[in-house]
């Protein structure tokens, strides 16, 4: 196949290979091991004038697909990882297929489908029509906007126009209990600092903030500006904050209130709004992550806001090529991109096909198997139960073993390739951390990881 302006000719040939590829990947899912053991690139040179077709299909499905992980299985525990349900799937095809710019609602209808799938997203978590947003490319990226958005506030609490001035001037002291590092990574792409977060005191026991910690360094801050990040599910022990006191504390400092909810707001389905998201939608801005617990393909994050104008001012810049007569504002004036995949497509398709139902389904589904996990941990000699927040993560380690012990078996574990798991910390000490947050996952699979456990454990 060579590169001409009539490759499209070929269509069919690609359409076959594509096929052959997409179907052999997915029924291998429970055969292979969960993780790729080769990461090496194959030993090739760049040519001058390209390969074949075919040999870049043969390179690619020998020395590529084998080691790839088989994320969207249902033995994929690292991390908080949905695997890609057949419709969002067949969705995200169709997405590089049509290769639509939805930064702007001019010449596509792409642009609309993107907003109708945040009203509906709102809808689904049971969220005030006040908030607006738009798509990322993950939590990242939608942590970073609050981070932005947070700013933009407290410049205009100071007389400072952040977006148009620059932050010089600008006083602001972030509180935080226990921030995901997607946060952390934020905040200092937004100037306001990694180090400079106030750590607030959290719960004995678990991880979510301390009330009267944090209504004390609050009280005896100096700050002209002042943030909150709170979480509805901390990435290791699943905690939620009492959204409901925080906000009472911000609003009585002036404090903006961003809540990383990344995969904890999908508890509200189960719950509902008076659940342990409750004053989620008191929230000035929230995270969440579709590629997480709405098992659309990689890469899909939401960033949402009740104040959409400080979105706007942070991330708008006219240009003539870019105006618009529309009185909504485009994608490309509330994001940090310009130009932006339709990534919505997978969210809209999975919303239309399997409803509130089907996925607050699969939700507890996993919530119920990662509590029968727990419970056989509790009940195993050959490990501990460290801790699990009620939710779908639960972290564990050999029993009476060191820490050393404990790495030792986490790499057994994922060279073994039954399962896969990702390492974490709680309270000071190593554990194994297994996150269920797949649609696939069954019953067979928990007997499948408990043999591999209780085999391992035996070895180490």
């Amino acid at each position: 196949m060579t590169m001409t302006h009539n490759q499209w000719q070929a269509l069919p040939q690609l359409l076959t290979e594509f096929s052959k590829l997409t179907e052999a990947f997915i029924q291998s899912n429970n055969s292979r091991p969960v993780a790729g053991r080769d990461t090496a690139p194959p030993d090739l040179i760049l040519t001058e004038s390209g390969i074949a077709f075919e040999s870049l299909i043969e390179i690619f499905s020998k020395q590529v697909v084998p080691n790839l992980s088989t994320s969207i299985g249902p033995r994929y525990w690292g991390f908080v990882t949905g695997g890609a349900t057949p419709v969002a799937t067949f969705a995200d095809w169709l997405v590089s297929t049509y290769d639509q710019n939805v930064s702007k609602g001019d010449g596509s209808i792409a642009t609309s489908i993107e907003r109708q799938a945040i009203r509906w997203l709102t809808e689904l978590f049971d969220l005030p029509a006040s908030f607006n947003g738009l798509f990322t490319t993950g939590a990242t990226a939608a942590n970073y906007l609050g981070a932005v958005v947070a700013r933009q506030f407290a410049g205009h609490q100071q007389g400072i126009n952040v977006a148009e001035d620059g932050a010089f001037g600008l006083e602001v002291e972030v509180f935080c209990a226990t921030p995901h590092a997607s946060m952390i990574k934020a905040l200092g792409l937004a100037g306001l600092g990694r180090n400079q977060i106030t750590r607030v005191a959290t719960q004995v026991g678990n991880e979510a903030t301390d009330i009267a910690a944090l209504e004390s360094a609050l009280t005896t801050s100096n700050a002209k500006g002042k943030v909150v990040i709170a979480s509805a599910a901390t990435v290791t022990g699943t905690n939620f904050d009492d959204l409901i006191q925080i906000r009472h504390l911000c609003d009585k400092h002036q404090a903006w209130l961003h809540v990383d909810a990344a995969f904890g707001i999908f508890e509200r389905l189960v719950s509902g709004s008076e659940g342990r998201t409750k004053g989620l939608e008191l929230a000035d801005s929230i995270t969440l992550d579709a590629h997480k617990w709405l098992n659309v393909p990689y890469d899909c994050g939401i960033f949402l806001t009740r104040h959409l104008h400080y979105l706007v001012e942070s991330c708008d810049v006219p240009a003539p090529y870019l105006v618009t007569s529309k009185a909504e504002p485009d994608f490309f004036s509330m994001g940090v991109e310009n130009s932006r995949r339709f990534r919505a497509l997978p969210v809209w398709m999975s919303l239309l096909a399997y409803g509130k139902d089907g996925i607050r389904q699969w939700v507890s589904k996993n919530i119920a198997q990662t509590k029968q996990l727990a419970d056989w941990f509790t009940d195993s000699p050959h490990y501990d139960l460290v801790y699990y927040g009620e939710l779908n993560v639960v972290l564990f380690k050999p029993s009476g073993k060191d820490e050393a012990a404990t790495t030792a078996l986490l790499h057994a574990i994922n060279a073994d390739g039954r399962i896969f798991v990702s390492p974490g910390s709680w309270q000071g000490q190593k554990v194994i951390r297994a996150a269920l947050s797949n649609w696939q996952t069954e019953q067979v699979d928990l007997d499948i990881a408990k043999r591999a456990l209780t085999e391992l454990a035996k070895a180490l």
